[in-house]
């Protein structure tokens, strides 16, 4: 396994210029939160609460969500959603860079264009939950690069199942970002010059 610190993360995402997608009507924004855990870095997941009107019910993901009226910029967006989520507050935190802007949604959703923002969270405040989030893995990022963690998610869709690339974490391994959370972790790695391959 591979470590990362954060000294290089810093660094490297100093020097990323992110592809940023015009704003429209419908934009979410989240928050890759680190933290330093000796030689190597933790990134901050969490385990989406059941519900069946969430197309990510029970999926893990970073914190955030849609940007809001309220919200000046897509960087508010996420510090809000990362409050009221996980009640962690970022308005103090470093802030380490921004991620390409991604577009997507699930089928059946207006597609939505998402931006990610790194942080690093050096307190180790615990995390208070609301009731969109059963769970907080700090994964470390050795875990995420451990290619024997590699994994095909198999999603049901439209009567055919699709497989997507995985990467399991949590202890044991039960859980497997895929999806928009990989994506973003594909974007963060090459960022840091670190690619998932």
């Amino acid at each position: 396994m591979s470590a990362l610190a954060l000294a290089d993360v810093r660094r490297t995402l100093a020097a990323h210029a992110p592809r940023i997608i015009p704003p429209t009507a419908q934009h979410a924004a989240v928050a890759a939160v680190l933290r330093a855990a000796g030689d190597d870095t933790e990134m901050l997941f969490i385990e989406r609460a059941e519900h069946p009107t969430d197309p990510w019910s029970g999926h893990m993901a970073f914190p955030g969500g849609r940007v809001d009226p309220g919200d000046a910029t897509p960087r508010d967006a996420a510090e809000r959603e990362t409050l009221e989520e996980v009640g962690l507050a970022l308005g103090h935190a470093e802030l380490l860079g921004r991620l390409d802007d991604v577009e997507g949604a699930p089928p059946g959703f207006d597609s939505l264009v998402v931006s990610a923002f790194v942080y690093h969270l050096a307190e180790r405040t615990p995390p208070t939950l609301n009731y969109e989030v059963r769970a907080v893995l700090w994964v470390p990022i050795a875990h995420l690069l451990d290619q024997a963690r590699r994994v095909p998610f198999y999603w049901p869709r439209e009567q055919r199942t699709t497989h997507y690339p995985g990467i399991l974490v949590g202890e044991p391994d039960r859980h497997v970002v895929w999806g928009l959370t990989y994506r973003f972790l594909e974007l963060f790695f090459a960022a840091v010059q670190r690619p998932l391959g």
